[in-house]
């Protein structure tokens, strides 16, 4: 039987991020994962490139940016390893990017670079991996009186048993199955007798379809700026990014954005002129112009989609001097206040990440550790889920360097204790 410190289950962006900290902090770190290949997200995320974080994330207020039942849980994680901390890392092994949008840095090349930079960061601490692995079994050990020796934790896998001090699982979500994505880690939790926050595809495209969405389902590919909100009242979210039509519905910045706050049944208010005065705009044109208004109108926005638009309704089918003033404010608001309700998302199958996970509440903060002692959850596992553009990364990285720090922290009492 294999005697280590610390089983990482997982050889994604947050369990490899956190074997290569903790060996090199001086544990004894095994990686198990089922796939043969490591870090699969990371080598897809940004189209290739790899998305690893974003400026903007706020020290003071990290979880304005990350959704969670438990909104307040990632504060401490987040602030305590900061996007510089990564990218310093990254300066380190000499791996260039750049920054695009609202601050989020992409690798020049490719993926491959990062994964590399987290294989030779593990490298460097000695960490061990057994890549391709199946976990059959994950129990306690103990001696028949309710007390655990110090290595509390015994494995079986298709090449072997282990015994380790703790377990840290870091398997990920349900997102994009392809990729080797499992509910393992939600098994394990509820095997501890941890609860789980109820899984369900975030930053997915949504799916429309009825006689309101007919117009549109030919505008596949057009693409525009706009306010996309859901909810109300303190539930109201919105996001202004650029929104996409698909052949099924809505994606692009703004669709994935609202996806992991959007709730089914609820509707979705698009502002389509964003800080743009409509009305305005359509009564200039009126008072100077012979032009028909699918013609202004596709000045305001995409031809494709303004053609759909006025095609709706025959009235508006006119030149803007012989529309009636509240044709033209009925055309205003439709611009400004299109409501919509999806009928659904297109699955984990397209989703960039999980939604919920193993519940925040019983975890620690500062260390990750469960309230079963040497159980450790971290990344997308956890309840815890980042805007697009980096965050989701950062997360990973946080909490990883977060279990790491306190594994070490254990490594050092049990020895001096």
């Amino acid at each position: 039987m294999l005697d280590v410190d610390v089983v990482v289950l997982g050889a994604g962006a947050a369990g490899l991020f956190c074997a290569g900290v903790a060996g090199q902090l001086g544990l004894k770190v095994l990686v198990i994962d089922h796939s043969a290949k490591v870090a699969e997200k990371v080598r897809i995320s940004g189209g290739g490139r790899c998305n690893f974080t974003n400026r903007d994330l706020d020290a003071t207020a990290p979880q304005r940016h990350f959704l969670s039942d438990n909104p307040q849980f990632c504060r401490s994680a987040l602030s305590r390893y900061l996007p510089q901390d990564f990218i310093d890392l990254v300066r380190r092994h000499g791996i260039p990017f750049h920054e695009k949008h609202r601050g989020q840095l992409f690798g020049d090349r490719s993926s491959d670079d990062f994964i590399g930079m987290l294989l030779r960061e593990c490298a460097a601490g000695g960490v061990e991996r057994w890549q391709p692995c199946r976990l059959a079994a994950l129990r306690t050990r103990g001696d028949g009186t309710g007390a655990l020796p110090a290595r509390r934790y015994e494995l079986d896998t298709d090449r072997g048993s282990v015994a380790c001090s703790s377990v840290v699982v870091a398997t990920g979500g349900l997102s994009i199955p392809k990729i080797g994505a499992s509910d393992l880690g939600y098994r394990l939790a509820r095997q501890f007798d941890l609860s789980v926050v109820e899984p369900r595809p975030g930053l997915v495209p949504l799916t429309l379809d009825g006689p309101a969405w007919q117009p549109f389902t030919a505008l596949a590919g057009v693409a525009l700026p706009v306010t996309l909100e859901t909810g109300a009242g303190k539930g109201r979210m919105a996001f202004s990014e650029d929104l996409l039509f698909t052949h099924h519905g809505l994606s692009g910045p703004a669709g994935l954005q609202i996806s992991s706050y959007w709730k089914p049944g609820t509707g979705l208010i698009i502002d389509l002129l964003p800080g743009q005065d409509a009305l305005a705009r359509l009564r200039e044109a009126k008072s100077s112009s012979r032009r028909l208004l699918v013609n202004v109108l596709a000045e305001l926005l995409p031809s494709r989609l303004a053609n759909a638009w006025i095609a709706r309704d025959p009235v508006w089918q006119r030149a803007v001097p012989d529309l009636p003033d509240r044709a033209l404010e009925a055309l205003a608001r439709s611009l400004q206040h299109w409501e919509l309700t999806p009928g659904g998302t297109e699955g984990y199958r397209k989703a960039e990440v999980t939604v919920g996970g193993v519940d925040t509440r019983q975890l620690s903060s500062r260390t990750m550790e469960s309230r079963q002692p040497g159980l450790y959850f971290i990344g997308e596992v956890v309840d815890v889920t980042g805007w697009l553009g980096g965050y989701n990364f950062q997360w990973a990285w946080s909490s990883g360097h977060a279990c790491a720090q306190a594994l070490a922290a254990e490594l050092v009492a049990r020895k001096t204790g």
